[in-house]
């Protein structure tokens, strides 16, 4: 006799309230906007910091361009928090997202300590710029992450519809 294999799909990510809240709610549109800019400043800052650390040059410009990157990372953190609470109840780790809130505290720690070395003098510039690139691959792993849920909601929102 042949055991029959049955495949059930994974939950959805949205109940259909959450759906509602979700596309309801100002702070989707924020994150919206918020995401790409930080994209488009993570981009211009790598370029900016691997000039810095292959020609030694523009220190300046690098610093400032991962002081723009942070701040963007911070704006988004706080948003998507208000986000997460409109949307699921609470500010962060939301069964859905849990595990990219886990690794967005990897990121938001590794940038920090970028802004707090530079601020408190505590490391010398390669070094800095070496805690920017670890902040920039985690950042990137968890941007994978991100992007993921977004298209697992799209397909859970057609199959909704």
């Amino acid at each position: 006799m042949k055991a029959e294999h049955t495949h059930t799909a994974p939950p959805a990510l949205y109940t259909p309230e959450q759906r509602r809240r979700r596309d309801a709610t100002g702070w989707t549109m924020v994150q919206g906007i918020l995401a790409p800019l930080q994209f488009l400043a993570f981009a211009i800052s790598l370029v900016l910091v691997l000039r810095y650390i292959i020609a030694g040059e523009n220190y300046g410009a690098a610093t400032a361009s991962i002081l723009v990157k942070t701040g963007l990372l911070y704006a988004i953190m706080v948003t998507g928090a208000l986000w997460e609470k409109e949307v699921f109840g609470r500010y962060l780790f939301a069964a859905p997202f849990y595990w990219e809130d886990v690794f967005s505290m990897l990121v938001l720690a590794l940038h920090t300590l970028y802004v707090a070395g530079l601020m408190g003098g505590w490391f010398e510039p390669p070094v800095l710029m070496a805690i920017a690139l670890a902040a920039y691959a985690s950042y990137v792993i968890n941007a994978g992450q991100f992007l993921r849920k977004f298209r697992l909601a799209r397909v859970d929102g057609r199959v909704a519809a």
